[in-house]
């Protein structure tokens, strides 16, 4: 095992975006459709934002369980925006950054994901479960 190793070689590199002017219907159908939990908002190219499963479920806690509600829930999904809940704040590494690197950040720190990001472009994400599969396969 060689946590020396760049993050590039361990991340994510097909990552499902969205744009900050989709809707919270499209990020609700992601997450149940794709059993994810963190979307990174792309405008022009480059990365603005997050929404993660928290975001989400903080987003969705005012609605209403009964019938009669559905249709404004369902409203309320389709006429708000990614960029009304996306996180801006984020925690970014670069794809050279090894993997101790990003081990600290998870420690230090209360993100769940980091984005790697190369001049503003996104390559890929990195989760806590990333780096256990690879402490996992590293050590039978």
């Amino acid at each position: 095992m060689n946590l020396s190793e760049p993050i590039s070689s361990i991340m994510t590199n097909r990552v499902i975006t969205l744009g900050p002017e989709d809707s919270m219907k499209k990020v609700e159908d992601i997450f149940q459709r794709e059993k994810i939990h963190h979307l990174p908002v792309i405008d022009e190219g480059l990365l603005v934002g997050m929404i993660s499963k928290s975001d989400y479920l903080f987003f969705k806690r005012g609605f209403h369980d009964d019938r009669q509600n559905n249709k404004i829930d369902l409203f309320r999904l389709k006429t708000r925006k990614v960029k009304d809940v996306m996180t801006k704040g984020l925690a970014k590494m670069s794809p050279d950054e090894s993997i101790d690197i990003a081990i600290e950040v998870f420690k230090e720190n209360l993100f769940h994901a980091v984005l790697i990001v190369d001049d503003g472009i996104l390559r890929g994400i990195i989760t806590p479960l990333d780096i256990i599969k690879y402490l996992v396969k590293n050590n039978g």
